[in-house]
C-alpha cells in the first residue's frame, strides 16, 4: 500500500500532526518507538498553554487520548531506519518493516546525550537511566546523582528531592543553567547539593550502580550514590534521514513551510532546526507541517 503521509515520531509534533492529518481524512500511519517522547520524561510543566501546571506524563495521556479519538493507526515500538526517494514516492525502512508514502513528516526529536565514560555502558539500566520521571521512583531513600546543569538536570532533581535520600547535582561549568526559579529551587533545597566545576570521570558498581568518579578542583573525588541520572542534553535523532539536509548539529534543516530539501519530506519539532524547544512550539509545527503535506498531496494528484 501506498499511503498518502508517514509520520515518524509520536512527541507533540507528531501526535499534533496526526490529528491535523486525520481532520483532514488523509491516508497515514505513525511510526513510532514511544508515546509522547521527551515529554513524556518531564515531570512538572507550567508554561504549557491551558494548564497552570501538570506533569509530563499526564500531559502525554492528553495528547495520546487525542489522537487515539480518530482510530489513528500507530506502528509502535519501531525504529526508522532509512529514509529514501522511490521515483515520485518515499520509503521508509523500519526495524519491522518497509512502507511507502507520497509525504513523510520526520518528527522524531531527540535522544539523550551520553557521557562516554567508563562504566556507562555497563550500569545503563543497573542504577544508570537517562530519565527521572520513568525510574526515580525505584530510588526511594538512596543517595543519588544528577549529571548536568540545564532544564533537563534541574527538573530531575526536583522530582528526586521528594523521593531519594539526597541529590547531588554535577556540573561541568561554574553555575547551573536554566531557568531562574528552577536554581533557585534546587539551590535553597537541603536534600540537594550542587557541584559546580566538576566533570564525571567514571561510573562504578558491582551489579548495581554504588558510586560516581569526579574531577574537582584538579582532585579525583568518588560519591557514593546508588542512582546515576544522566541529564547532559540531547541529540537529533536524525541518523536514519538520508539524503535530508542537516545542520552540523544534526538538526534537520526546514523552512517556514517545514520543508527540507527533498520535495515530499516535511519535518517538525526538535528534530529540525528551529531555534527554540518547547512543547508548545513542537505542537505548533506538527499541525504546520501537517497542513503543508496536505497542500503538497494537493498539488501532485
Amino acid at each position: 500500500m501506498v499511503y498518502d503521509l508517514i509520520i515518524i515520531g509520536a512527541g507533540p509534533a507528531g501526535i499534533t500532526a496526526a490529528v491535523y492529518a486525520a481532520r483532514k481524512r488523509m491516508n497515514f500511519i505513525v511510526i513510532t518507538n514511544d508515546i509522547g517522547g521527551q515529554t513524556g520524561w518531564s515531570g512538572e510543566i507550567e508554561n504549557y498553554t491551558g494548564y497552570q501546571f501538570i506533569t509530563g506524563p499526564d500531559l502525554v495521556n492528553k495528547f495520546e487520548e487525542h489522537m487515539r479519538q480518530y482510530n489513528v493507526i500507530v506502528k509502535e515500538n519501531e525504529q526508522a531506519e532509512e529514509v529514501k526517494r522511490a521515483g515520485d514516492n518515499i520509503k521508509v525502512k523500519t526495524s519491522k518493516g518497509e512502507y511507502e508514502a507520497k509525504s513523510l513528516i520526520i518528527a522524531s526529536g531527540k535522544v539523550s546525550r551520553q557521557l562516554g565514560v567508563p562504566g556507562e555502558k555497563e550500569f545503563k539500566n543497573k542504577g544508570l537511566t537517562y530519565c527521572a520521571t520513568c525510574d526515580g521512583p525505584l530510588f526511594s531513600g538512596k543517595n543519588v546523582a544528577v549529571i548536568g546543569g540545564g532544564n533537563s538536570a534541574l527538573d530531575a532533581a526536583l522530582q528526586l528531592v521528594k523521593i531519594a535520600k539526597h541529590v547531588y547535582v554535577i556540573n561541568i561549568t561554574s553555575s547551573l543553567g536554566g531557568d531562574a526559579v528552577m536554581r533557585e529551587k534546587v539551590e535553597a533545597n537541603d536534600k540537594a547539593t550542587v557541584l559546580n566545576d566538576s566533570q564525571v570521570t567514571a561510573i562504578y558498581g558491582d551489579k548495581f550502580v554504588n558510586g560516581i568518579g569526579i574531577k574537582r578542583a584538579g582532585k579525583e573525588e568518588k560519591i557514593a550514590a546508588e542512582g546515576v541520572f544522566v541529564e547532559i542534553g540531547l541529540l537529533p535523532n536524525s541518523s536514519f534521514a538520508g539524503e535530508v539536509e542537516r545542520n552540523e548539529r544534526g538538526e534537520i534543516k526546514i523552512n517556514v513551510k517545514n520543508e527540507t530539501n527533498i520535495p515530499g519530506v516535511f519535518a517538525a519539532g526538535d528534530v529540525t532546526d528551529v531555534p527554540d524547544k518547547q512543547i508548545v512550539i513542537a505542537a505548533g509545527e506538527g499541525s504546520k507541517a501537517a497542513l503543508q503535506a496536505f497542500k503538497y498531496l494537493n498539488k501532485i494528484r
